[in-house]
């Protein structure tokens, strides 16, 4: 039986640094894949770049038990109200990641059909630049989004 020198260790922590922490290390993603970005979300989370390194183990198919909404290519004008509720359906507290030009500004897609910007349906948190981006990037804004929420810069 081994026995522990020395004194005994002692962590502090406050409770909203721990619990930033938790929701840091298990975020839950939703899948909102519209258009090409789609296919580059995907690839995030096949074992090639390994998501699930981060807490995000699989993507969830039904919005009640995500916390995080991945919204990936263009977001039609129809489209937008089944968005919002999907984000409404969401566990709290929840996060938007924008991903690709399309979600974040409309893209090329200048016209009446599409919505430029989801940010005009759901609050972004990070945006993801790209035409599409590839998996690196959205790790990356993951990753970003996971500083964000560890500093308290975002608290909800």
């Amino acid at each position: 039986m081994a026995h522990l020198t020395g004194p005994p260790q002692l962590l502090t922590t406050t409770m909203g640094k721990a619990i930033r922490w938790a929701q840091q290390q298990s975020m839950w993603p939703a899948t909102f894949g519209l258009a090409c970005c789609a296919i580059e979300m995907m690839a995030t989370g096949t074992a090639h770049n390994d998501l699930a390194r981060f807490g995000m183990e699989v993507f969830r198919a039904s919005p009640r038990q995500a916390d995080l909404m991945v919204v990936a290519g263009r977001v039609s004008q129809k489209m937008a109200p089944v968005l919002r509720q999907v984000y409404d359906q969401m566990a709290d507290p929840k996060w938007v990641i924008s991903m690709g030009a399309c979600a974040s500004t409309g893209g090329m897609f200048n016209n009446y059909a599409l919505v430029q910007g989801v940010d005009q349906i759901v609050p972004v948190d990070v945006y993801v630049p790209g035409c599409p981006p590839g998996p690196q990037s959205l790790m990356h804004g993951i990753l970003t989004l996971q500083d964000k929420l560890v500093s308290g810069e975002l608290s909800r």
